[in-house]
């Protein structure tokens, strides 16, 4: 398998209760390397347009306004399969379908406030990476 990297970020409501650690801990545990990291609030702009892909959703203007509500912590994580290992270890979006010991289960208050969001393919974690960090951001 090849050495992969994948966005991750801790939500509003994760930082908002000092999670970071500990979900950093879970992510660290099955093997995957923070190798860039920083604490940002976005604006609404950025967010809008990081989560364009959902703009004809209903649920499109909470999403942006959640993820301005409060600093979140973007990652790139780097692992051998990062995509799928980080989309596991976060657990299923809604936290009642999430897996004992998953991010999700663990910490998240609802299916809205779920504490974390993971690229969901390579191809997106591309280019979502370089939607927040530079390549000399990214230290492996």
């Amino acid at each position: 398998m090849a050495v992969e990297r994948t966005l991750s970020i801790i939500k509003p409501d994760a930082t908002r209760r000092n999670l970071t650690g500990k979900i950093n801990a879970v992510f660290e545990d099955a093997g995957l390397r923070i190798v860039a990291q920083k604490r940002v609030q976005l604006t609404e702009a950025q967010a809008g347009a990081f989560y364009a892909v959902h703009k004809e959703r209903p649920f499109y203007g909470e999403l942006v306004s959640f993820m301005i509500s409060g600093p979140v912590v973007l990652q790139v994580l780097e692992a051998e399969n990062a995509v799928a290992k980080h989309r596991d270890v976060m657990g299923a979006t809604n936290p009642k379908d999430a897996a004992p010991g998953t991010v999700r289960a663990e910490f998240a208050e609802s299916i809205e406030a779920n504490s974390v969001h993971g690229s969901d393919s390579l191809e997106n974690a591309v280019n979502e990476i370089r939607f927040f960090f530079a390549e000399t951001e990214i230290v492996g």
